[in-house]
Formats: C-alpha cells, sequence, structure tokens
C-alpha cells in the first residue's frame, strides 16, 4: 500500500468510525441521498432516510439495492429529526428547512456528501464554484489533467457524486465542481485551489439575499490553498478582502493582464491568451466561442498553472476541447443561419453571456421557464444592445415580457416546437437563433438536458 493509500484508508477508517455509534439520517434523496446510503450502508453505517416528496427520484433503486433502510416519505416528521445525531442533508434541501434547524440547535451535526468526502479525500482537490461556467471549467481542467498523464476523478454537482469517487483507485487530483447548496453545507474542504468564476443572482428562491448567496459560494475558499479570482467580476473580485494571507491569489482577466494574472493580449491584428506579457495560445485556435469561454479557458489555466500541470499539455488539451452541450452548443446552419443550444443557461447572468458571446447580423433569442425569484432587469440592456427579437415561453414569460418591454421585438408562445418554428419564419441568411432561456427548465421539463434535447430535435425538423 502506498503511502497516499495508508492515509486515505486512516482517514476514511477516522471518519467512519466517528459515525459509528451516532443515528445517522439522509434528508433528500435523488442522486445524492442514494450515493450517501449506498456509501455508508457498506461500511456498515446504519442510516435511516427522508424525503419531503411522496415518491423522491431514487427510492425504487434504494428499496431494490438496500431494502433493510428506514425510509420516511412525505412531509418531514419531527419525531424522525429527533432521533438524529448527524443529520447528512442533500443539496435540494434548505439548510433553513425548519426541522433541520430544530434538529442543529439540540446539537445535531448538519453536514452535506461533500464534507465527508472532504473528511476522508486525500489526494489533492480543485474545486470550482461560480453562478455560470463552472461545469465547462470542470470538464476542461480535468482534460488538462488527463492530457498531463496524470489519473483524474471529476466529479460533484457535474456528474459522478463526490462520494462515488471515493470508491475508485485513488487518483491524483480529484476535479469538482460545487454548487452553493453543496458548499452550505462544507466547512473542511481545504482545497489546493478553488475559484468562484463568477457571481450573478441565481437560486434567489433559496436564498433570502444575493449576500447570502455570496456566503454560500465563498466556503470554497476554507483552507489556506491558492484561490483563482475572476478581476473582471465586481462581487468577485471584493472577496480579496476577505481572504486571508495564507491564500495565494492568482486573478484573471479579459484585459491586459499584469504580472502573475492570465488576460487576453493583442498581437499583430490577433487576439491571444497570455500570462503577463507571454503569450500562450491564439483564440483563434480554440473550438470554444464567445467571450464568456474565453474567461472559462483563461480560468481553467490559472487552476492548472496553480495545480503544476505543465504548460504545453494544458493549452494542447485546451485547443482540443469541443465545449460541452447544452452550453452555446452549434446545432445546425440552416440556410445561412446558426443556431445555438445553450439550455445550460438557467439564470440571467448565463443568458447574457451566451448572448454576448454570439456574432451573427441579427439575433433571435428563446428564452423564459421558471425564474427562481431572481431580478430580470439586467437582461433588458443586453437585450436592447444585441438582440432583434426574443421568443418566449414558459411559467414566467409575461414576467420576463414586462421587463423586457421596447427592448426588442417580442413574442409569447406555448411550446417549444412553436418557439423554434417561430424564429425559424423570421431568421434571415447571416441570422443567429439563440436558446438561451435565462430561467430553470422545470414547468416544462425535466430539467435543461431535456429541454435542450427538445431544441435541437425541433431544429432538426425544420431543417428536415
Amino acid at each position: 500500500m502506498s503511502v497516499l493509500q495508508e492515509k486515505m484508508s486512516n482517514s476514511m477508517s477516522n471518519a467512519i468510525t466517528a459515525l459509528a455509534s451516532k443515528r445517522v439520517l439522509i434528508v433528500g434523496l435523488g442522486k445524492t441521498g442514494l450515493s450517501c446510503a449506498r456509501f455508508l450502508n457498506k461500511r456498515g453505517i446504519e442510516v435511516a432516510v427522508t424525503d419531503s416528496r411522496d415518491n423522491p427520484p431514487g427510492l425504487e433503486k434504494l428499496k431494490q439495492e438496500l431494502p433493510d433502510i428506514a425510509v420516511f416519505v412525505g412531509a418531514f416528521s419531527q419525531e424522525v429529526f429527533e432521533r438524529a445525531d448527524v443529520l447528512i442533508v442533500s443539496p435540494g434541501v434548505s439548510v433553513n428547512e425548519l426541522h433541520i434547524q430544530a434538529a442543529e440547535a439540540r446539537g445535531a451535526e448538519v453536514i452535506g456528501d461533500v464534507e465527508l468526502f472532504a473528511r476522508i479525500a486525500e489526494a489533492p482537490v480543485l474545486a470550482i464554484t461560480g453562478s455560470n461556467g463552472k461545469s465547462t471549467v470542470t470538464t476542461l481542467l480535468g482534460e488538462m489533467v488527463r492530457v498531463s498523464g496524470l489519473n483524474v476523478a471529476v466529479g460533484g454537482n457535474l456528474g459522478t457524486p463526490v462520494l462515488d469517487l471515493l470508491e475508485q483507485p485513488v487518483p491524483d487530483f480529484y476535479v469538482l465542481e460545487l454548487s452553493s447548496f453543496q458548499l452550505e453545507t462544507t466547512s473542511s474542504l481545504n482545497a489546493m485551489v478553488s475559484t468562484l468564476l463568477n457571481i450573478s443572482e441565481d437560486h434567489m428562491d433559496r436564498y433570502n439575499s444575493l449576500e447570502e448567496y455570496i456566503r454560500a459560494k465563498t466556503r470554497i475558499f476554507s483552507g489556506n490553498g491558492t484561490v483563482v479570482l475572476n478581476k473582471d467580476d465586481v462581487q468577485v473580485i471584493k472577496l480579496k478582502e476577505s481572504l486571508t494571507k495564507s491564500h495565494k491569489i492568482i486573478e484573471f482577466t479579459l484585459e491586459e493582464p499584469v504580472v502573475n494574472e492570465f488576460g487576453i493580449c493583442n498581437k499583430d491584428n490577433q487576439r491571444w491568451l497570455c500570462i503577463a506579457n507571454k503569450n500562450l495560445l491564439p483564440v483563434n485556435k480554440l473550438k470554444i466561442k464567445g467571450m464568456h469561454n474565453l474567461a472559462n479557458a483563461l480560468a481553467a489555466l490559472a487552476l492548472g498553472q496553480a495545480a503544476g500541470l505543465p504548460m504545453d499539455t494544458m493549452l494542447q488539451a485546451l485547443q482540443a476541447f469541443p465545449g460541452l452541450p447544452h452550453r452555446t452548443q452549434w446545432v445546425a446552419n440552416i440556410e445561412g443561419v446558426d443556431w445555438f443550444n445553450d439550455s445550460k443557461a438557467t439564470n440571467v447572468g448565463a443568458a447574457q453571456a451566451a448572448i454576448n458571446g454570439v456574432e451573427a447580423r441579427q439575433l433571435i433569442l428563446i428564452a423564459g421557464g421558471q425564474g427562481k425569484g431572481q431580478d430580470f432587469s439586467p437582461l433588458k440592456e443586453t437585450v436592447q444592445e444585441k438582440v432583434s427579437t426574443v421568443i418566449l415561453l414558459g411559467e414566467d414569460s409575461r414576467l420576463l415580457k414586462d421587463m423586457l418591454d421596447g427592448s426588442a421585438e417580442i413574442f409569447i408562445v406555448n411550446t417549444m416546437n412553436e418557439a423554434v418554428n417561430k424564429a425559424a419564419s423570421i431568421a434571415q441568411q447571416g441570422d443567429a437563433v439563440l436558446l438561451s432561456p435565462a430561467c430553470a427548465s422545470f414547468d416544462m421539463f425535466s430539467g435543461y438536458e431535456e429541454r435542450g434535447n427538445v431544441f435541437i430535435k425541433a431544429v432538426k425538423e425544420v431543417q428536415s
């Protein structure tokens, strides 16, 4: 057994021993809750599961795989919570839930799966959060590690739950995408490198204020690792004041960088990714497009450099990276009109980034869904500058229409097929159609993936 494997074994043993005599309640099922139940049950920890939904995702799998685990579904029961010494709360459940607050007040420990992971994992963690771009940066950084000839385990909010990663051989690095929901219950994460890419209003149906949302995000900086900050984001760069002197800080910007910064340089009428005054890669060599993706590329390079990855292999991975599905994904060119699927844009900031990143004679925007209580007003100026026509659908389409009134020609439709057909009837050669909803999708779809796939299918039907 290697030294690292021995440390890993000891850390897991200590964390599991600490739970062995406790009554553990997993709050919230779904993918995370099921992962927690499997992980702890395999190690002999007795757990119970509760979920406020009558038929939560993962319930049938739990009953099939772990039939002896006690499960309480439907409205939360005070009695169930009162029995627990430790609550492992899934990201979909707010820690402000009254039963959780009451349990914590009487001394129960409230953690999440990422906190349990942090107490066990010994391989270095590269951690990414932000309102937008975190999935792209996480995936790209994972590719940079892999191309560098190292073993990497990628997961968290993206893909594989963190406890499932611990069932795999110990990698050289863990690369984790972490949401504000996951960070709410995380206090022991000491990432080797961490970043908060950007901040825009999101999940305002969960948080009482933008400040509360930011506080959750900044928990990613616990510990003393290197911190990568977006110099162009006013809210992010203000956080420098609150970081301790033990943090080394690397910044990135879409402007000309100074010493130790990553940024964009101009040379011979060509834009380059660069560090300080050293050119690294021409922007036109990238497959991913848009200013927001240049920021994502710079963030990944900064993270990778802080982790000690070779620059040449990082640039190799960056040039090959095609981007992710549903994130300003090029779908088709039909009679000179480009169609883009950015269904992952579930908030205003993400939609603004996508709109600003698409170049076209005229841009037709398809948007709408569940607004999550966010302020749509910042979107109006972006639409006014860049968009000729807006086609709205979904639960908050009327609210969006009122907010965007006067910024562009606006239509409201009932289905995605109607939206695509309307866009096709308007678009002319040289135009682009962009699905970038600025809203969640659950009013009409199972998630942003289904929304994007329905859009793609409708576009293919137009093409045929």
